[in-house]
């Protein structure tokens, strides 16, 4: 098949994901997952849908979800932005806001899709080390950059960075685009 691929992705390195172990009694940090499963709430609203409204597309621009967002974080609906998934909306990210001069910052332990989107989108960046207890440094953060990037809390460390800690690397960085995965 590699033939077929177009110039933009032939030589990008693909996304290996983390290790998948098959056990059933584990919390798996780097898929996100849930122990917990469902609310019985969740499962029955989901239940309340299954009928012959599913041979429809769903409305495109997820209208009535973006107000329920909205107003949730007291926020006007044209600032929500939805997708498919979170790598939907990381792609787009990295795709509309980190081409750059200078690189892209994010932990160098870390979400393991990030390199795979530099490398797919052309955009330099520096990885930056973790401390000795996995713990991101805030004073790292504050130097020229092209976007900072990082999950909260950190995949696959689990280690969360305090609020202050997070607009301590927006105050360091006013004029670049910061995303809290």
């Amino acid at each position: 098949m590699s033939k077929f691929w177009s110039p933009f992705v032939k030589d990008l390195v693909p996304y290996v994901p983390g290790e998948q172990p098959k056990l059933t009694k584990l919390v798996k940090l780097n898929t996100n997952e849930n122990p917990y499963g469902p609310s019985p709430k969740a499962l029955a609203a989901m239940q309340a849908e299954l009928n012959d409204n599913l041979r429809l597309y769903p409305d495109p621009n997820s209208d009535l979800l973006k107000q329920a967002v909205a107003k949730y974080y007291a926020v006007d609906a044209s600032k929500v932005f939805l997708g498919n998934g979170s790598d939907e909306v990381l792609a787009h990210i990295f795709h509309g806001l980190f081409q750059h001069d200078l690189p892209l910052l994010f932990p160098d332990i870390s979400y393991s899709f990030y390199p795979v989107y530099c490398g797919l989108y052309g955009i330099k960046s520096a990885p930056v080390p973790l401390d000795e207890q996995f713990q991101i440094r805030v004073a790292d953060y504050a130097k020229p950059n092209g976007g900072i990037i990082f999950p909260n809390p950190n995949a696959p460390t689990g280690c969360v960075l305090a609020l202050d800690a997070v607009e301590q690397i927006l105050k360091a960085s006013p004029d670049s685009v910061v995303v809290v995965d």
